[in-house]
């Protein structure tokens, strides 16, 4: 019997296996693959992600792997510079998604996740005190809660029968890794003058040299997107809008993606839950995709492993689907607004000047950036107090830095007072005395994820607090 059963291992599978095991959990993520896909579909991490791997001690491991970039020009690639943003770290970390992926299944590998591949879902049922898995080889496991990180065509959202409303594709895209013969000189110059109408163009050299990164638009929309697109469908499009093909050979890959925003009437069913692509599709606008999922397992981890360690306060695994359901559509508005803004058309080019015009003033481009980068989130705890509800950045305390201080997946209160206790919740949460120039408050209770539950000095409202969010005190 295992506690959670993931199914598909992608980042958004590998880090919530990860979370899960840092609170002791039997785990299994089932990968129908046998092998990690080549495919490069996300190109980087934003500012939350990598503070997500801050706070537990993995930024390091992704940092060697990344180069550092402006935080500019990804709202509808408007080309803006990056704007102050209140975090430790102001950059886009670029690293392509297998990289992502392994060093997120070697993580959970390190931590003790069962990872299966070539184990694929085909049913699944549930009852009172529990969830059975049936895989495709007539086998069949059983565990307490299973959750579906299975991307947009999910099994198991579809074996649950939870509606996946919105709109379809529209629009499809080319992406692809290949060589060229043509010069780089030629690339650049020919790839320069079609983004001047283009945006969903663009020929790339890849980092490692060799081959080139290439996305252009399709002709139509795919009747089965699974179906890869061959090189002469990229030959055929790159002549139709750069008059030539740049030699297009020895493809390493083919892909293609559409601009279909859906997102999941429920992120929970009973036992079974929902959270990355499963719950939620759009176009890639702004790089978010990757993000949100791996944010999704953050906020999940903590919530499921309480309610299966027995300490959850009632409704606390649901605050999962009302806090990060809220946040998917949010994206899916943004990246539709985008992807009207990239739009040829003459009226979505006068919008798109307009916003570039808005983009001008310091505050509009910090909001927008605070969008993409998910900074900006704020989930609704009831209080009014600023801080509450929003994650806290890597604040400098006097001795060492707070993300130092969470890698063990717990929550934590940091008291400037050093007149507070949580006695009764020390198994579940730290208590840390020290002092922050950085934070004006004299003490804030971090959930697990990072984001402050409560401020104050008040030890009777603290307790109130804590009780909500990590259960009944012990002992």
């Amino acid at each position: 019997m295992f506690d959670v059963i993931i199914n598909g291992g992608g980042p958004t599978g590998m880090m919530l296996a990860a979370e899960l095991r840092l609170h002791g959990l039997h785990v299994v993520v089932l990968e129908r693959e046998a092998e990690p896909t080549k495919v490069v579909r996300s190109l980087g991490m934003h500012v939350r992600s990598i503070e997500v791997m801050d706070q537990r001690g993995l930024l390091a491991r992704f940092l060697a792997h990344g180069r550092r970039f402006p935080v500019a020009g990804f709202f509808a690639a408007i080309p803006k510079p990056a704007p102050e943003l209140d975090t430790a770290h102001g950059y886009v970390l670029g690293i392509p998604q297998p990289v992502t992926n392994r060093l997120l299944a070697e993580h959970a590998a390190e931590l003790g996740a069962e990872i299966r591949r070539g184990c694929e879902l085909v049913g699944l049922s549930q009852d009172a005190d529990g969830v059975t898995a049936e895989l495709a080889d007539g086998s069949r496991l059983r565990s307490r809660h299973l959750v579906g990180c299975d991307g947009g065509r999910s099994t198991v959202r579809k074996l649950l029968g939870v509606g996946f409303p919105g709109e379809p594709s529209r629009t499809e895209t080319l992406l692809g890794e290949m060589e060229l013969t043509a010069s780089p000189e030629t690339v650049a110059a020919v790839v320069a003058e079609v983004r001047r109408s283009q945006l969903r163009f663009g020929v790339g050299p890849l980092v490692d040299g060799g081959a080139y990164r290439v996305v252009v638009p399709a002709d139509g929309v795919a009747a089965d997107r699974s179906v890869p697109p061959t090189l002469e469908d990229f030959r055929r499009q790159l002549h139709r809008y750069a008059g030539t093909d740049f030699g297009v050979h020895s493809p390493r890959w083919l892909s293609r993606f559409g601009d279909a925003t859906r997102l999941a009437e429920r992120y929970r069913v009973g036992r079974v839950l929902l959270a990355g692509d499963a719950a939620h599709v759009h176009p890639p606008m702004g790089g978010q995709g990757l993000n949100l999922g791996i944010q999704d397992a953050f906020n999940l981890g903590w919530k499921l492993a309480g309610e299966v360690r027995g300490w959850a306060p009632d409704g606390l695994l649901d605050t999962y689907g009302t806090e990060r359901r809220p946040v998917a559509a949010d994206v899916l508005d943004n990246t539709r607004a985008q992807a009207e803004l990239m739009s040829t058309e003459s009226g979505a080019q006068a919008v798109r000047r307009l916003v570039s015009e808005l983009m001008d003033f310091e505050e509009v481009n910090r909001y927008l950036i605070e969008k993409l980068t998910a900074i900006g989130i704020r989930y609704d705890l009831g209080d009014e107090h600023p801080l509450v509800g929003r994650r806290l950045r890597d604040v400098g305390l006097k001795r060492g830095r707070l993300y130092q201080l969470m890698h063990g997946g717990r929550g934590l209160l940091l008291d400037q007072t050093g007149r507070l206790s949580v006695a009764g919740w020390a198994d579940r949460v730290d208590h840390v005395v020290d002092v922050s120039e950085e934070l004006d408050v004299p003490a804030a209770l971090l959930r697990p994820d990072g984001h402050v539950a409560w401020v104050g000095e008040d030890q009777q409202e603290m307790l109130g607090r804590l009780a909500r969010w990590f259960g009944a005190p012990t002992g």
